[in-house]
């Protein structure tokens, strides 16, 4: 019987910052690309689409290596809800790291980062959900590939924010 891939990747992580400084870190696209290892054509818009190009962390020498390969590639974004102070969430096709394929017509994930006041800082929950719609072919290996992205992701946002206080 075939593994079922989950449907969803949930992580958190207590950034011990105020909510408004790290609200900053997730909502102001030069900052985001900053920690998360890409550059924004312009500012995050709710219900607007955004164009994003892979380059490196500038928090972490060997998580940027990891990204080395991916640097050029260009991803879409759509902006879904911007909630100030509390949520940002954005659709994308996951792990679309081929050039030569077109996911414009694969169903999007939606990743939701939410902040919470929490005893020493802010909680940051960020959630992707959507991958039982992903092509089965490509299914298992974007969660695994986004699910260990996450992990890093997690890593970076707290380096960004320690360095950056």
């Amino acid at each position: 019987m075939a593994e079922v891939t989950p449907d969803r990747i949930e992580k958190k992580i207590l950034l011990r910052a105020p909510r408004a400084r790290v609200w900053r870190a997730i909502s102001d696209s030069r900052e985001f690309g900053a920690w998360f290892g890409m550059t924004f054509e312009g500012p995050f818009v709710a219900g607007a689409p955004i164009k994003a190009t892979i380059g490196a962390t500038t928090v972490d020498d060997e998580i940027a290596a990891s990204q080395k390969p991916y640097e050029g590639i260009r991803v879409d974004f759509s902006v879904d809800r911007i909630e100030p102070e509390r949520l940002i969430s954005f659709r994308w096709h996951p792990y679309a790291i081929d050039p030569a394929v077109d996911y414009s017509r694969e169903p999007s994930t939606l990743i939701v980062f939410e902040l919470r006041d929490a005893e020493g800082g802010t909680l940051l929950t960020v959630t992707e959900s959507g991958f039982d719609g992903i092509p089965l072919e490509r299914r298992a290996t974007a969660f695994k590939m986004n699910e260990g992205g996450w992990e890093a992701q997690m890593t970076l946002v707290e380096k960004y924010l320690a360095r950056a206080a």
